[in-house]
């Protein structure tokens, strides 16, 4: 088990952030580094509305409860009106990649006989991350046989040249006390062309025993293979992390056991723990991620040493 010290709420939205279109919410904060002095964390910030827009907050790498800067803008905006994404964008992943920034984003859209639609986007930035500028206004990651509603890149990496992308797809919804939530499971597939994601996908996870959604996946490298951080949902109203290893990417274990997180005894996170990300500072483990109803107090933190995060007893099986 990882043993991860919680550092508190580091950015209280209603609080610290500009108002507006940053009123509420720090949604799936993703960790990206600056520099060696400053880690960015990327963020859906809600408006009054609940509408969420992209922004940032910067903080310091060696003291990172310390925030140093927010935009004062998004980052990326809504999408045009009738578009998939005119109704709220969240963060998927940030990668360095030839020919910029590539920010893998959710969009939402409001149907008249669904609760929502959420597809994937891309953006690109070539001043740092600063402005994102949208590759297309369709989505690269869009309806398909099997995922109807729900279609969310969450993890992008780079390997050999090729992407590999794991994602949550939706295909129906689940009825508790007569309200719709949206059921999903985590895929995977490969491509060198992020206009042309092929269909042919593999499964990677899916919920078992009372959950009805597991979603968010968030993979990292390990030595030994890989680590895949995710968040699940079940009928009882718990939303909560877990973990699982793989040796190739596509063939997991659960080990939910390991996360090492607990809900705190009162506060912003003691209802709720839910889209965690990692970031390696020197010899620690840095995480950010959302608390009580899915984020909307903020972002907090948590830290760990670097070197208890090792899948390998687990990825054997």
């Amino acid at each position: 088990m990882t043993a991860w010290t919680k550092k508190g709420l580091v950015f209280e939205t209603s609080r610290q952030g500009v108002g507006g279109w940053m009123a509420h919410s720090a949604l799936t904060p993703t960790p990206y580094r600056i520099n060696e002095d400053v880690i960015r964390v990327y963020a859906g910030f809600r408006d009054a509305d609940g509408v969420s827009r992209i922004g940032y907050v910067d903080v310091r790498a060696d003291d990172p409860s310390r925030v140093v800067r927010v935009s004062a803008e998004p980052v990326l905006d809504i999408g045009r009106d009738g578009c998939f994404d005119d109704n709220g964008v969240i963060l998927g992943d940030v990668v360095d990649a030839p020919g910029g920034l590539h920010m893998f984003y959710v969009g939402f859209q409001r149907v008249a006989k669904a609760k929502f639609l959420a597809f994937t986007g891309l953006a690109i930035s070539r001043d740092g991350g600063e402005r994102f500028v949208r590759a297309q206004e369709t989505p690269i990651l869009d309806r398909a046989p099997g995922r109807s509603t729900i279609g969310a890149i969450h993890t992008a990496i780079r390997e050999a040249g090729r992407w590999r992308l794991w994602y949550a797809v939706g295909d129906d919804w689940e009825l508790i006390d007569g309200q719709p939530f949206p059921r999903y499971h985590i895929r995977h597939v490969e491509t060198s062309d992020l206009t042309a994601i092929p269909r042919d996908d593999q499964e990677c996870l899916r919920p078992h025993g009372s959950e009805y959604r597991i979603g968010r996946p968030r993979v990292y490298r390990l030595d030994d293979g890989y680590v895949m951080y995710f968040t699940r949902g079940n009928i009882n109203g718990e939303y909560f992390p877990g973990v699982a290893f793989s040796r190739d990417g596509l063939h997991w274990k659960r080990c939910d056991e390991a996360l090492g997180l607990p809900l705190s005894v009162a506060g912003w996170d003691s209802r709720q723990i839910c889209y965690p990300a990692l970031i390696r500072q020197r010899d620690r483990m840095l995480m950010f991620y959302n608390g009580n109803d899915m984020g909307v107090d903020g972002f907090g933190l948590a830290i760990a040493p670097q070197g208890q995060i090792n899948g390998d007893s687990h990825a054997r099986g």
